[in-house]
């Protein structure tokens, strides 16, 4: 049986500085965002990036990313804790990161970027949906390191069941490293061979809209479900789950909207 190697949040300390390992996840996605949007846009010149815009794009990206993730968990998962707690809603390096939220917050980025630098929502969304993927993955690894978003218990028989001490001492999915095998590596694969062909517009987008939500939505059978906004509601589905749902319905409705255009056009 294995057993969390309950971690020291803090990865570094200098005097009263401390690094958190949650936000140091977080540089390592913003790195891999720059060298893969390079590598990315050096492979498909005629998208016409520059690597001052992969920068420019990526400051567009971190803030949305943050102050839409934080204000998701706080609206969509844990609103009657930090509306009663409202000093913590600013204490980021707690942890408590909503990738949906996070994710309405760079497509509010992407579009103020787009405006700026005479692109397309659709062209900005498509050059970055394979860049997404491996800062998915480092942010479930923080939550790993964290002891945080634990599994839902499973039988003793299970090689890799994980106990969580500070919990209770059933073995239980390590769904934080499941997340980020399957919508952080799997996924990034999967986008990063489709984007690297030219697409029509939006299909990239699109592939990633259906691939993390299915992804995501079979995630949350093996991970311990937030309540949520929507905990209440019907099916036995979670709060993530049910925002998943629109995900996968708008990731099917743009491929069906290229599939008709690539017809008309021929």
């Amino acid at each position: 049986m294995l057993i969390h190697p309950q971690f020291d949040p803090v990865a570094l300390s200098i005097g009263p500085l401390s690094v958190r390992w949650y936000g140091l996840m977080y540089l390592v996605a913003f790195v891999l965002f720059t060298v893969l949007g390079r590598l990315h846009a050096k492979r498909r010149p005629e998208l016409g990036w520059t690597p001052q815009q992969i920068d420019d794009l990526l400051l567009y990206g971190m803030i949305g990313v943050v102050l839409g993730g934080r204000l998701g968990e706080v609206l969509f998962f844990q609103p009657g804790y930090y509306f009663t707690h409202p000093a913590e809603i600013l204490a980021i390096w707690k942890g408590g990161m909503s990738f949906h939220g996070g994710f309405l917050g760079v497509l509010v980025g992407m579009w103020l970027f787009g405006r700026k630098f005479g692109k397309s929502f659709w062209e900005v969304t498509d050059f970055v949906a394979p860049l997404v993927p491996t800062g998915l993955a480092a942010g479930r690894i923080g939550n790993f390191i964290n002891g945080e978003l634990w599994g839902r218990p499973v039988e003793s028989d299970v090689p890799w069941a994980m106990i969580f001490p500070w919990v209770d001492n059933l073995p239980r999915h390590p769904s934080q490293l499941y997340q980020a095998a399957g919508e952080g590596l799997l996924l990034f694969v999967l986008l990063w061979l489709y984007a690297s062909q030219p697409r029509p517009t939006r299909a990239v987008s699109a592939a990633f809209l259906l691939g993390y939500g299915v992804l995501r939505f079979a995630a949350e059978f093996f991970r311990t479900p937030d309540p949520g906004i929507f905990g209440t509601l019907s099916l036995g589905l979670s709060t993530a789950q049910w925002l998943c749902i629109p995900m996968i319905a708008a990731g099917i409705w743009l491929l069906t909207t290229v599939r008709r255009t690539e017809v008309f056009a021929k």
